[in-house]
């Protein structure tokens, strides 16, 4: 087994590496940019090498670096994780050629998967079906409208080289087409460095499940069962799980063979998944998948086949890339109970599924629960990466037991100085369709307007705020308090854009009467250990978990974290909210598009400005008719959040 080895990699997934390594006795070397100096990965790490600014292309692309770093601390094998250079078959090519080990596929492998035109005519040719579509290589934007006609709407457009739902448009108007095809191009461009896309049929209920697969250097391949990942945004996935439900072995193993077709078609050595589309208009159907694509890497899901399997697939990989054969055969595999993985990111799903920034002031996470994650807390979330937390990973005898676990599990992680998506996933674990395993990668899109609901804040709410922001719990009474008149404290709080003046009256140690001009209530509370209050209401006792700084609280009650008087992160305007004179840049990020100039007129809705952040697209549109009057941005340039981009004349200066 190798003594050392480097990770080409950063934030959760090299963590997760670190861990089955320092396991097995395998000394790790962690780099980092400048925004990771103090990061987790680096902290666990048993040494550390700078490798370059927060940018990903002067950092972590920077490959040859990343290899004399490796060879001068002494590794002999480099894992890349997931993204970055994990796909890259010319890093790979250049660990070989090195004399260190790629812990994955060779460079060879990933080369024939890495575009997807190539590897569907290479699925083709092994026997294994595919989705009926253009693949080839004339990329004019006349004939490829004309492929569209023939392939029939709706279609998806999909960059060659992409992945995570980069590069990714579904145009159900052919008027869309060529839009959608430049953005789908830029992103590519952008993300992957090949503009080149391709045009698929779409399938109209469509479900993502995938193979994981396993292959070594001596000619064996094995499949390790599927998992399911329907449940997407913005082609992006968002909680997956193993098996995948309402699957008949009839169909698994369909798949399977499938699956280990492709690997061994290519020679495959080491993780990796294979993609397939199901039409599950009528269930599953062993002629109903195509393939997608096959991802050369572990994935970011991995841990709910590990759940299910009882394997370290992070252990197998290590192994194969040491010359070991499969530590298991096909027929010694089983499957175990049902195993759901979240991902938690700091986002605003109301604002669009928009990436956030800030820092984790507080963090605590499920007992219960596997947690990967690179993040702790005091940790801060930049605009240079992924904004992924964590992940939270289950296991269950059934699935619905997994499923009930995962919503307790939700219930309990606790974030503050962030806006996340914890409240978006619970209320995914609770919708009826997906509770009973009736799934497509429709549903959030579909149901999304349902799926974001906020709760009211109510009276007690504020009135609980109140309380704990006044630093009213101390054993001690308020300051003035006498045996004949309690004195009365005024609090200022400011939660979800409304300012509310609270009149606290302390009665008693524990005992306060709250009001405003409409409301009162009294509320019994004692503060038993730290962040964590109880509420006394009669003879009932609840426990709430809380976080204060200095005059801002934050409540996790029902499963929604209640704010008062804090604001971090930032989020996006819907299109239409950009009103007056200016056009505001949401979020920090680069201008890629801009669609007007000095003295032109615009109409309501036009987009005027794309700005580019975390690897995804937001589009700014003009919130009425106008002229512009100033331009203060170029294509290319970096802008910071609320930053002024274009103004229009004022309607007062048109009239005169």
């Amino acid at each position: 087994m190798f003594d050392k080895i480097l990770i080409a990699n950063r934030g959760e997934i090299a963590c997760r590496i670190m861990e089955t390594a320092h396991k097995m006795g395998v000394k790790t070397v962690a780099i980092y940019s400048d925004a990771d100096t103090h990061s987790k990965h680096v902290a666990l790490a048993g040494e550390a090498w700078r490798v370059g600014p927060p940018a990903v292309a002067e950092s972590y692309l920077q490959g040859d670096k990343i290899i004399e770093i490796a060879k001068a601390s002494g590794a002999q094998a480099i894992h890349p994780g997931y993204g970055f250079l994990s796909e890259s078959p010319d890093f790979a090519e250049k660990v070989e050629a090195s004399g260190l080990r790629f812990i994955g596929p060779s460079s060879s492998a990933i080369r024939a998967m890495g575009l997807k035109d190539a590897a569907k005519d290479l699925m083709i040719k092994s026997g294994v079906p595919v989705v009926p579509g253009y693949h080839g290589s004339n990329q004019d934007p006349d004939f490829l409208a004309a492929e569209a006609e023939k392939i029939g709407y709706p279609v998806l457009i999909k960059a060659r080289a992409g992945g995570g739902g980069k590069g990714m448009r579904k145009v159900d108007d052919p008027n869309d087409f060529r839009t959608a095809l430049e953005g789908a191009q830029r992103e590519g461009l952008s993300a992957f460095g090949d503009a080149h896309c391709l045009i698929e049929k779409w399938i109209t209920t469509p479900r993502h499940i995938e193979i994981q697969v396993f292959g070594d250097d001596h000619g064996n391949a094995i499949h390790l069962f599927e998992r399911d990942c329907s449940l997407q945004r913005r082609h992006q996935k968002v909680i997956e799980e193993a098996p995948a439900p309402g699957m008949t072995e009839e169909m698994r193993a369909a798949m399977g063979e499938a699956a280990v077709r492709c690997a061994k078609a290519i020679g495959y050595s080491g993780a990796g998944t294979i993609e397939f589309i199901v039409d599950a208009s009528d269930g599953l159907n062993p002629d109903r998948f195509w393939f997608m694509e096959m991802n050369t890497r572990l994935q970011v899901e991995h841990p709910v086949t590990e759940m299910i399997t009882g394997i370290d697939l992070v252990e197998w990989q290590l192994r194969i890339a040491n010359g070991e054969p499969l530590p298991a055969t096909q027929d010694s595999l089983t499957l175990n109970g049902h195993a759901f993985e979240a991902r938690i990111y700091a986002e605003d799903v109301p604002a669009g599924f928009l990436p956030m920034t800030g820092s984790i002031d507080y963090l605590s996470m499920p007992a219960l629960a596997r947690v990967d994650s690179g993040i702790r807390e005091g940790d801060t979330i930049t605009p240079w990466y992924d904004p992924i937390i964590s992940k939270v990973i289950v296991w269950g005898e059934t699935r619905e037991i997994a499923l009930n676990r995962m919503s307790a599990a939700l219930a309990e992680c606790n974030i503050s100085g962030t806006v996340t998506n914890i409240p978006f996933l619970a209320a995914l674990c609770a919708h009826e369709e997906f509770k009973v395993g009736n799934v497509d990668t429709g549903l959030i899109e579909r149901d999304l307007a349902d799926l974001i609901v906020t709760k009211d804040l109510t009276f007690a709410d504020w009135a609980l705020a109140a309380v704990v922001v006044g630093n009213f719990m101390e054993d001690r009474p308020l300051s003035g308090w006498n045996l004949w008149t309690p004195m009365v404290r005024s609090v200022w709080l400011t939660a979800g854009g409304v300012d509310r003046e609270m009149l606290v009256t302390q009665t008693g140690s524990k005992t306060f009467i709250i009001s405003n001009l409409t409301d009162t209530i009294e509320l019994k509370l004692e503060s038993v250990i730290p962040n964590v209050l109880t509420l006394i209401n009669g003879d009932q006792r609840q426990s709430i978990r809380y976080f204060r700084q200095d005059k801002s609280v934050t409540f996790f009650m029902d499963g929604t974290p209640k704010v008062f008087d804090i604001i971090t992160g930032y989020s996006l305007a819907e299109s239409d909210e950009n009103s007056g004179n200016e056009v505001l840049s949401p979020m920090p990020g680069i201008v890629k598009v801009l669609n007007t100039s000095l003295q032109s007129e615009v109409i309501a809705g036009d987009v005027l400005v794309i700005i580019e952040a975390m690897k995804m697209e937001h589009s700014l549109t003009a919130s009425r008719d106008g002229v512009i009057s100033d331009v203060l941005i170029k294509v290319g340039q970096q802008v910071e959040a609320g930053e002024v981009l274009l103004t229009l004349e004022d309607d007062d200066a048109r009239s005169r």
